[in-house]
């Protein structure tokens, strides 16, 4: 994950920082050239780096920048929070007393929300009353079921138990798939028939939980389009009448703007209570993490890193900082 974006940003910091070097040729000479001598190096260190950074030219020097940033999934939007926090740091300063690197860290640390103690969350809950309903939606392919399969496994480790509601009755193959990994995991599947009501197969399930004392219900939901008008307001009718809470949507890091348009699609919708990025072990652009959480305000509380069921990475913004070579 960041691979071509850290790249990319290493180059354009590097290219810009070079004048926190002064040149030995030019630091060894006592006397200073006459201006007609200057060679056309230094009248480029003079004009670029000690005359201070006016809004124009800080425009020139952030345009390289931008380019970079919006070819690596990095919504328009967060590009313009982190041009807003340059600007303010650099208009009016000389470059060579400023670190680029690590204001550009500063400009992204605020964008990216790290997320609760997923376990403790539930657990909290769990001492006032049982059991804690999770729901989880988002479109065709972004791997839910998986990812779900995933949360279970994750529970299992911390001793929570769970129980999967299969509501995604539109697809026979998503009921079968569920089957199969709680038959693995050795964890309850709940369903009805292909065609059933959704939302009644997430009631029943929290009605299983309840009888049979598991702590967590885990809700798969259809994949659906963010325009289309019935599934939206389906999935606001399994959000009544299942009264989660957490509401997680699951994105695909790969598909870049379009994860952060269906985001804020479904929290206006719905609302969210965060977010899960699956793909991310093959996403070398990265942007996607941070314009998914620049566009609702929400954290990202895992990342997918693979297939198996102990490929979840807990998301830490400190670590997607480092990954991205910032310092």
């Amino acid at each position: 994950m960041f691979g071509a974006l850290k790249k990319k940003l290493n180059g354009w910091i590097k290219k810009n920082s070079e004048i926190n070097e002064v040149p030995k040729k030019t630091a060894k000479k006592k006397t200073a050239r006459k201006p007609a001598e200057n060679s056309p190096e230094d009248e480029t260190f003079l004009t670029k780096f000690k005359k201070k950074l006016t809004e124009d030219k800080f425009d020139e020097l952030f345009e390289e920048l931008e380019i970079i940033l919006l070819q690596n999934n990095v919504s328009y939007s967060a590009v313009s929070s982190i041009k807003k926090h340059l600007g303010e740091k650099l208009i009016g300063k000389t470059l060579k007393d400023i670190n680029l690197s690590n204001e550009l860290k500063k400009a992204i640390e605020p964008i990216l929300i790290n997320p609760p103690n997923f376990i403790k969350e539930i657990k909290l809950k769990l001492k006032k009353n049982a059991p804690f309903i999770i729901l989880f939606f988002g479109i065709n392919g972004s791997g839910k079921t998986t990812t779900i399969a995933k949360i279970a496994y994750y529970l299992q480790k911390n001793k929570i138990s769970s129980c999967i509601s299969a509501s995604d009755t539109f697809r026979a193959a998503a009921i079968q798939q569920l089957e199969e990994h709680g038959n693995k995991l050795k964890i309850p599947i709940i369903k009805k028939d292909y065609g059933c009501d959704p939302a009644a197969v997430g009631f029943d399930a929290i009605r299983y939980a309840k009888k049979n004392k598991i702590d967590v219900v885990l809700i798969d939901t259809a994949g659906r389009m963010q325009n289309k008008d019935s599934l939206m307001k389906e999935i606001e009718k399994i959000a009544r009448v299942t009264t989660p809470d957490m509401k997680i949507f699951l994105g695909e890091s790969t598909t870049g703007n379009d994860a952060t348009e269906q985001a804020k699609v479904f929290d206006e919708t719905i609302g969210t209570t965060g977010i899960i990025l699956s793909k991310a072990d093959v996403d070398e652009k990265g942007g996607t993490a941070i314009s998914v959480s620049h566009a609702i305000g929400k954290p990202i509380f895992f990342l997918g890193t693979g297939q198996k069921y102990n490929d979840l990475e807990i998301f830490n913004k400190e670590k997607i900082i480092e990954k991205l070579g910032l310092q």
